[in-house]
């Protein structure tokens, strides 16, 4: 589903992806590990070309990435994105926020889009918060609203750039749970996180990444329990030990 092939990027003297290939299979959940710094969002939004990269080739199901015009805005429609910010419009409802998409772009009606949307909202557990704004939700939930909003565009593969990481503690469990599920259902998503706890229990695979580079790509039963690089021993040894 996903294919990246040599992919290069600097910004300025800084290498920040250095020779990236990686693969992402249908249906596989891959979760992207790695200090602060290392190239893992950078990647994940390459994936989509909300970075351009200086060379290589990037896929989404089996078509290479162009670089700008409706060919870009089409694929971009294919692929879900969900950030550390919600981007969610402050003026819209939280039904509204989710319909905008299947209206615009996909062309839905909105009577069509607004049942799509009640069912999404269902799914991601916030289905009565629907005639809110924004600003009347918690993080954890305009943070589901999100994924709610990316789901809405029936997308083959979902990316999360650190989706937990201006949440509260207690609110993190609850995205994370949507996450979970959305796994479970099969589908594709490449997941950049801090939670180890999300990364060994639904991903199939964790690619570790160091300074612009993927270091280990592994099952995570083999990542946590026998990391091969000592780059990898020495994350790991600082991150659980807390």
């Amino acid at each position: 589903m996903i294919r990246m092939t040599a992919v290069d990027k600097h910004f300025g003297d800084l290498h920040v992806l250095r020779d990236i290939n990686l693969e992402v299979a249908s249906g596989e959940v891959v979760v992207v590990l790695g200090p602060s710094g290392s190239g893992k969002s950078t990647l994940c939004r390459a994936i989509n070309r909300l970075e351009p990269i200086d060379s290589g080739t990037i896929e989404v199901d089996g078509a290479e990435l162009p670089a700008e015009g409706k060919a870009l805005a089409k694929l971009r429609s294919d692929v879900g994105m969900v950030f550390q910010q919600f981007n969610l419009f402050a003026h819209k409802t939280i039904a509204e926020n989710v319909m905008l998409g299947p209206i615009k772009v996909r062309g839905k009606s909105k009577s069509e889009a607004h049942d799509t949307a009640m069912q999404l909202l269902e799914r991601v557990g916030i289905a009565n918060q629907a005639d809110k704004y924004p600003a009347q939700l918690s993080g954890g939930q305009q943070q589901r609203a999100a994924i709610a909003r990316a789901l809405a565009m029936a997308p083959k593969v979902m990316l999360f750039d650190e989706p937990t990481s201006a949440l509260d503690p207690e609110m993190i469990n609850e995205v994370l749970e949507a996450m979970v599920t959305l796994a479970k259902e099969g589908m594709t998503m490449l997941v950049v996180t801090h939670e180890m706890g999300f990364a060994r229990g639904a991903a199939h695979r964790v690619v570790f990444m160091s300074d612009g580079e993927i270091v280990e790509d592994a099952t995570p039963d083999t990542f946590f329990s026998n990391p091969t690089s000592d780059r990898a021993k020495d994350f790991l040894g600082k991150i659980l030990a807390h």
